[in-house]
């Protein structure tokens, strides 16, 4: 049940898994871009290779599915109410911020499936193939990719702005992490 200054205790402990899940696919998906497949075999061998990308797309769809279940429980319960109020501005980015961060990690999820379909890749989910929904393209995987790879970019950037408030909100102890901590 969620108080008029707390979200539920579901709310928040999404809240906490997601957060732990992104950190983790961030780390992955970074290690993944960055180094390249090659570039991962030569580093980790290809069994761990090939772990790493059946793990990165199976808590991918996992984040996906724990994002649509935090919209529908965030438009089922509203957000409490911030005590004391926020000014307008600083209220108009949080809530800016919490939004791209919500669009972001639902469209990532999709992004990344079908770029892995369009790839000619499985679409795994632990030991499970999913349907692609999109034949094979390999100029279309690229795109995607590309943008799969610059929406962790954005990812990252935004959780160094909601991050960062937190921390300010903890320093001065005025409440709002309360909202969200899960004690």
């Amino acid at each position: 049940m969620a108080s008029a200054s707390r979200y539920t205790f579901t709310q928040r402990l999404l809240h906490w898994l997601i957060a732990l899940l992104v950190f983790g696919l961030l780390a992955v998906g970074f290690t993944l871009w960055s180094l390249g497949y090659q570039g991962v075999v030569d580093t980790f061998g290809q069994e761990m290779t090939n772990q790493l990308y059946k793990y990165h797309k199976t808590f991918g769809i996992l984040l996906l599915l724990l994002m649509v279940l935090r919209v529908v429980l965030r438009r089922m319960t509203p957000p409490p109410a911030y005590a004391p109020p926020l000014s307008g501005p600083v209220k108009a980015v949080a809530g800016g911020t919490h939004l791209l961060l919500y669009v972001l990690l639902l469209g990532m999820p999709i992004g990344g499936w079908l770029a892995t379909a369009a790839g000619g890749f499985p679409v795994q989910f632990f030991d499970w193939n999913l349907p692609g929904f999109i034949g094979k393209n390999e100029a279309l995987s690229e795109q995607l990719f590309m943008l799969h790879g610059y929406a962790g970019l954005a990812i990252a950037a935004l959780l160094v702005l909601h991050i960062g408030a937190g921390i300010r909100h903890w320093r001065r102890k005025d409440g709002i992490m309360r909202r969200i901590s899960l004690p």
